[in-house]
């Protein structure tokens, strides 16, 4: 059992000059900073004492306690799934693709064969400008997609953020046990579970919108209100405790979702497709009545 660091009594600096007192105050002090904890709990504890004591600002001790919990995470626990990967098909001409491109405002897009859904490659959207007053007779897929880079779902999160350092590549293709596509994973998907969500001005306009993307399907944020989902699907959503969407939902799980869960409510099937190990982000809502 590891002793707890030494600290100095009231009791024992009675009599003591008022130097002296100083004195043994900050010895003990650095006692207690230079104590060592021998695990990561033991860690937490000591960075949220420095925090209480003003030795570091809440933002600090937050982005460290995300960065302790990120040493464990593996790429399945951030990798943007299958069903949600925006891709490009190999034999797509740019008129075809680009309105897709323009939509998403990603920057980066995997081409995959027609037949098989092999990834063949990336896409960068940069590739594209010197082909923006062109015709599509003059655009070769082939000659401007990049190469893939595969990774199982299993690679810790750490090993994967240096990798993407070292080779200088900010996207790759993740795979199951059996090969086969699972999804994919980008270096701010990696960074995010570090600092934080990382937003730019599209980001902001995606936050609100709800999209729909079959007949009976949307892709609805989380932190909808509930006036505004309502008013969308023409419902009478009601509760004291929660504003939004993703809290009537939460609170029908009575505990997190994990990932691609669903919860049927009122003629709804609500399924989580994006989310962080804190929040609920994004819902597939099927009109099942």
């Amino acid at each position: 059992m590891i002793e707890e660091p030494p600290s100095t009594s009231p009791e024992s600096n009675k009599g003591l000059g008022f130097f002296k007192k100083i004195r043994l105050f900050l010895r003990g002090l650095y006692k207690r900073v230079s104590y060592t904890p021998m695990n990561q709990k033991e860690l937490s504890g000591v960075l949220k004492e420095a925090e209480e004591m003003n030795l570091i600002d809440k933002n600090i001790l937050d982005m460290m306690e995300e960065t302790l919990e990120f040493s464990s995470m593996q790429v399945r626990d951030v990798m943007i799934p299958r069903p949600q990967m925006i891709v490009v098909r190999h034999n797509e001409k740019p008129k075809e693709f680009l309105p897709r491109i323009i939509d998403s405002s990603h920057s980066r897009f995997p081409v995959v064969d027609e037949d098989s859904e092999e990834v063949k490659g990336i896409l960068l959207a940069k590739e594209l400008l010197p082909f923006g007053f062109s015709s599509d007779n003059d655009f070769n897929l082939e000659k401007v997609m990049r190469p893939v880079n595969f990774i199982p779902e299993s690679k810790k999160l750490d090993s994967l953020l240096e990798e993407f350092r070292k080779k200088r590549y900010h996207m790759a293709i993740v795979v199951d046990e059996y090969g086969s596509v699972s999804g994919l994973v980008t270096i701010e998907d990696i960074l995010e579970e570090i600092v934080g969500e990382i937003e730019d001005e599209t980001d902001i306009d995606e936050e609100k919108q709800i999209l729909q993307v079959s007949d009976n399907e949307y892709l609805v944020p989380a932190l909808t209100e509930l006036e505004d989902f309502n008013d969308q699907f023409n419902t009478e959503f009601i509760a004291d405790d929660f504003d939004t969407i993703g809290g009537i939902v939460l609170k029908e799980f009575a505990r997190f979702p994990a990932l691609n869960e669903s919860v049927d409510i009122n003629g709804y099937k609500f399924t989580v497709v994006s989310a962080s190990r804190r929040q609920i982000k994004k819902l597939r809502v099927k009109v099942t009545e």
